[in-house]
């Protein structure tokens, strides 16, 4: 048996199919999504731990709700519209050679409705209970099933939903401090095509490839196609404090747990060589994935100039670096695969005012710029093609009675073109050398009802 390519082994060119990028790009830095808020959207979420205007606060800080009033209720709907257009440079399968087949995917990104709702309630004067539903991370991207890039991604799918009953405590007329538990379901799916030919000339050699006419690669006529998918629950939690030192002034300062999960699913090969079957490869199995979703703390402040004029503004750290590997675990003779990924921390700042127009309307704008913590082209994939992220928000509230608010805001991100430069070969993978880059834009539609009773 021929095994001089890359070094490649079985083991390796079956899980590495799969772990060219664990989740889809979303609209937050990484694959988080900030769109908890129609509010936040119109000051691109500048002071979000300190606003505390509407129930939403039991997501960006739940000490914001003694604030509120005896009962509040905010639905919001985000709809999402990201693209991603892949330009190529070379791309080659994992033997070397040009993959002779498929365009530029078309547009990788995948528009989708990203739902919110909280509710909080008074207990007594100085106790407030709250609970939020929303999706602190997700989204989806999908690529043409014949692409050039198809043995890196086709479909990528993550979603989260995270379930946040909270309680925050006036501890004097100035401070206020808040606890929340986050009950998180994540499921996952990821598509993607394997080349069975290029596995085949890495492991047994050209002449037994040719006998069993898995002889060229990247050719669709021996392409197959790998899915795994899982899911799971697991457990984190949230803290905030909010400090008012005068009325209409406040500080708020907001972390979120690190929660650590591990996805048990399924692995399965479409159009798999019986002769790879045979010998355990390739072979429909169960598998399992664990991931830490990072803790994040955000500092936040708002300010009230006069009766018509507020500032706000937001530095945010989330601690990507949790994100160093990922490792599946096949529930059959496979082996473990591990595959770096080696992202950094990120930052994000933002800054926002709102303008009283009147008694019913409040005017919002806001900027902020996000940084991407893909660390460089090397570790950056089809699946999250995204770069630093600068932010252009604008919004409105609308009071149409004492208890009922309408909400809406817009926001245009401005994202960096995305080189690429990912080479499995470093990590035993069979799908090959991808370069290019990418061209990226995200436009999102807020718009949030609060109803107060």
């Amino acid at each position: 048996m021929q095994t001089k390519a890359n070094k490649m082994t079985p083991k390796y060119l079956v899980s590495a199919a799969f772990l060219t990028g664990f989740s889809p790009w979303a609209q937050g830095a990484g694959f988080a999504l900030i769109e908890q808020s129609a509010s936040g959207m119109g000051n691109a979420f500048a002071g979000a731990a300190a606003v505390a205007e509407d129930a939403s606060t039991v997501y960006f800080n739940p000490a914001g709700m003694t604030l509120l009033t005896d009962r509040q209720l905010t639905v919001a709907a985000h709809y999402v519209m990201p693209s991603a257009k892949f330009s190529k440079d070379s791309v080659t399968t994992a033997v070397g050679t040009p993959v002779p087949t498929g365009g530029n995917g078309g547009d990788g990104g995948e528009n989708a409705l990203v739902p919110n709702l909280y509710y909080t309630h008074a207990l007594n004067n100085d106790l407030r209970l709250g609970i939020g539903l929303n999706a602190p991370f997700g989204l989806a991207t999908e690529y043409d099933a014949d692409w050039v890039g198809r043995y890196h991604a086709i479909r990528s799918e993550l979603q989260t939903l995270n379930i946040n009953p909270s309680l925050a405590w006036r501890v004097n007329d100035r401070l206020s401090l808040g606890l929340g538990i986050n009950a998180q379901r994540i499921s996952g799916k990821l598509t993607n095509a394997v080349d069975y030919s290029s596995v085949c000339l890495a492991t047994l050699g050209p002449t037994t490839c040719a006998s069993l006419g898995y002889a060229t690669p990247g050719s669709p006529a021996t392409d197959g196609k790998a899915t795994i998918e899982g899911d799971t629950w697991s457990w984190g939690y949230n803290l905030g404090l909010l400090y008012e030192w005068r009325k209409g002034s406040r500080l708020g300062f907001a972390y979120r747990s690190k929660v650590t999960h591990k996805l048990k699913g399924t692995a399965s090969f479409a159009d798999a060589p019986s002769f790879f079957v045979a010998n355990g490869i390739f072979k429909d199995t169960t598998a399992s994935l664990g991931i830490d979703l990072p803790e994040s703390a955000s500092l936040s402040a708002y300010h009230e100039l006069n009766d018509r004029w507020s500032l706000l503004g937001d530095i945010t750290w989330t601690a990507w670096y949790r994100f160093d590997e990922l490792r599946v675990k096949f529930g059959s003779s496979q082996g473990d695969a591990v595959v770096t990924e080696n992202w950094t921390r990120s930052m994000r700042y933002s800054v926002g005012t709102n303008y009283r127009l009147n008694d019913r309307w409040l005017l919002r704008g806001g900027l902020a710029y996000d940084q991407e913590p893909i660390p460089d082209a090397q570790h950056r994939t089809p699946r999250i093609p995204g770069n630093d992220r600068r932010w252009l928000a604008l919004g409105a509230g609308y009071q149409a009675s004492d208890s009922l608010r309408l909400d809406l805001g817009y926001a245009h991100l401005f994202v960096a073109d995305a080189a690429i430069d990912r080479n499995d070969a470093a990590d035993g993978g069979a799908a090959g050398h991808i370069q290019g880059s990418f061209k990226n834009k995200v436009d999102i539609l807020s718009a949030q009802l609060s109803w107060s009773f």
